[in-house]
């Protein structure tokens, strides 16, 4: 069986033990497999099967009155004692399951309650879907994010079955991703960030604003988290404004998570926040975008989702119309300008004041 390995992923036996890698890479491409194979011991289906049922009553016999023991699994599975307890150190070892043995109860449990033998079904869509996502990982590589990611997927790649093979060179020879342009984000304020939100305390932050002298400080009650076109942000509510704010993590100079604890709003609502939003930007009164592209543009136009509320008319001379709603204009007019002669705009007039004025200055970099 050829091993997959990630990019950028180094020897990690002191935290997978067994499982852990040497350095290097090779995309995932699958050959041959079942169509329908238990992620696993492949070459030891039938005891794969029984570390399932060993999984199952070790679990219900945590909260039960009886703990299982070698005997009495080897009783109900029609095997050997020791045949059990073979199980039972390759799962201790090689699966890394935090089994202990009970002298009071007389039987083995888990010692993490919430422990469980991965038990995924895949079929040939999902491990191929499985090669793309290494590929869409490698856009998160210069985030805090990707080493965490880069890890869980190793494990999920150790329990691959031995008839999945791989060709290293076919998938990178045949498809590509490209990545959007990302920031840089410090990984202790990454970690702060998503503490802070996890735990539901309020996040102290150095933040500092692109065309400003120097930073400031603030206090943010981290709501939600979230990823767009590259950069991560922080939407929660600012004590020095006193208002909902979003905040770019990456822009974020220092953050530290205090003891002081703060209730998620019951009306906060991200996906209602955000569905007449075009773009990251919050805050004014909803606003109705109507735009003319012209006919040579408009099947480009129409075969997207530009936008939750988008509406499309045809015009007699083949233009398209697209209506849609929103509550800034910053983003829809760089969206606009990205358009160039193709996008004119019908209303709202600040938007049309807007496009104008960038158009001018744009002009006037040309010498008109």
């Amino acid at each position: 069986m050829v091993k997959k390995l990630l990019p950028g992923v180094r020897n990690t036996e002191a935290k997978l033990g067994k499982l852990g890698y040497i350095n290097g890479y090779r995309p995932l491409y699958v050959r041959y497999f079942s169509s329908m194979v238990g992620v696993g011991m492949a070459k030891f289906k039938p005891q794969y099967r029984r570390l399932l049922f060993i999984d199952r009553r070790l679990r219900e016999g945590y909260a039960g009155e009886s703990l299982p023991n070698c005997t009495s699994l080897a009783a109900e599975w029609e095997t050997s004692p020791k045949t059990i307890q073979r199980d039972i150190e390759f799962m201790k070892w090689e699966m890394g399951a935090p089994i202990v043995y009970d002298r009071a109860r007389h039987g083995y449990r888990y010692s993490e309650p919430d422990f469980m033998v991965p038990a995924v079904r895949m079929s040939e869509g999902d491990l191929f879907a499985l090669c793309l996502a290494e590929k869409v990982l490698r856009q998160y590589e210069n985030t805090p994010i990707h080493s965490h990611l880069a890890s869980l997927f190793t494990k999920i790649q150790a329990y691959l079955p031995d008839n999945v093979s791989v060709f290293p060179a076919l998938m990178d020879d045949r498809v590509s991703i490209f990545p959007e342009a990302t920031t840089t984000i410090d990984p202790d304020t990454w970690q702060m960030a998503f503490v802070a939100l996890r735990l539901g305390r309020t996040l102290d932050i150095s933040y500092r604003i692109p065309g400003h002298d120097g930073p400031y400080g603030t206090r943010v009650d981290p709501y939600h988290i979230v990823g767009y076109r590259g950069e991560w942000y922080v939407v929660g509510h600012c004590h020095l404004k006193s208002a909902l704010r979003v905040f770019a993590i990456s822009r974020i100079r220092g953050a530290s998570v205090s003891d002081d604890r703060f209730v998620l709003p019951k009306d906060f609502d991200f996906k209602g926040l955000w569905r007449n939003h075009f773009g990251i930007m919050i805050g004014g009164d909803e606003l109705t975008v109507r735009v003319r592209f012209r006919s040579d543009q408009a099947p480009y136009v129409r075969e997207r989702d530009w936008h939750p509320s988008q509406q499309f008319t045809d015009e007699p001379d083949g233009s398209l119309v697209m209506t849609f709603k929103t509550r800034h204009l910053f983003e829809v007019t760089r969206w606009l300008l990205s358009w160039g002669s193709a996008a004119t705009v019908l209303e709202p007039p600040e938007l049309v004041a807007a496009v104008r004025s960038e158009l001018a200055a744009a002009a006037t970099n040309y010498g008109r």
